[in-house]
């Protein structure tokens, strides 16, 4: 993959779904950009053979061989500063950084999240809905602070609740993230999104959801 001028690092411990629809967005220029290498802290994750797939450097780093959060961040840090990335890219990373991590990246670190923050932070979000009783559902991309799924909001995608079923509004909720997380990364590599003063600006307009 060859590199552009602006480049991002994507972290994952998964599938790395999402990782796909950004490679997708790369081949058809919906992203104008590179993805300079794909980290994980799990060896196995399938994500790992999509990047590989599409000639993308990979760097495993396993938590477990760590003592602490903060050490392992530490690391994460080091590995990735040899790539000079513009910005870093939660996709299913499944560790919650430590402060020395957040601060390091600050106002260059996204996340994505499956609800309409602030509601449903944390794990099992589609079953929470369902059992809310919700009419609507959706999925977040934020910048990363230290407080779990917090951060100023860029951007949410929401649709109506039609299934009671939590693997189907998964997958549902998949095609929001696919579609919209490859739109917030170009918008941050052509300088339209912003993180100023912890207000995230679109077009020099504070993002207000």
């Amino acid at each position: 993959m060859v590199m552009s001028k602006f480049n991002f690092a994507v972290l994952i411990s998964g599938s790395g779904s999402n990782l796909q629809a950004m490679i997708d967005a790369i081949d058809s220029k919906i992203i104008d950009g590179s993805i300079c290498c794909v980290l994980s802290n799990n060896p196995d994750a399938y994500g790992l053979k999509r990047a590989k797939k599409a000639d993308i450097p990979v760097e495993v780093i396993n938590h477990k061989e760590f003592t602490s959060r903060e050490e392992f961040d530490e690391a994460m840090i080091k590995r990735l500063y040899k790539y000079k990335p513009k910005l870093v890219v939660l996709s299913g990373f499944m560790r919650i950084l430590s402060q020395v991590f957040v601060n390091q990246f600050h106002g260059r670190l996204l996340n994505i999240h499956p609800s309409l923050l602030p509601k449903y932070p944390g794990l099992n979000t589609h079953q929470r809905v369902l059992d809310s009783g919700d009419k609507y559902h959706g999925v977040t991309i934020h910048f990363v602070d230290t407080t779990l799924d917090g951060g100023p909001i860029c951007a949410q995608s929401q649709l109506l609740v039609k299934t009671k079923s939590a693997e189907k509004l998964q997958n549902q909720i998949h095609d929001l993230e696919h579609s919209l997380y490859p739109k917030v990364i170009d918008w941050f590599s052509k300088k339209r999104l912003k993180l100023v003063e912890g207000i995230a600006y679109l077009d020099n307009k504070p993002i207000k959801i």
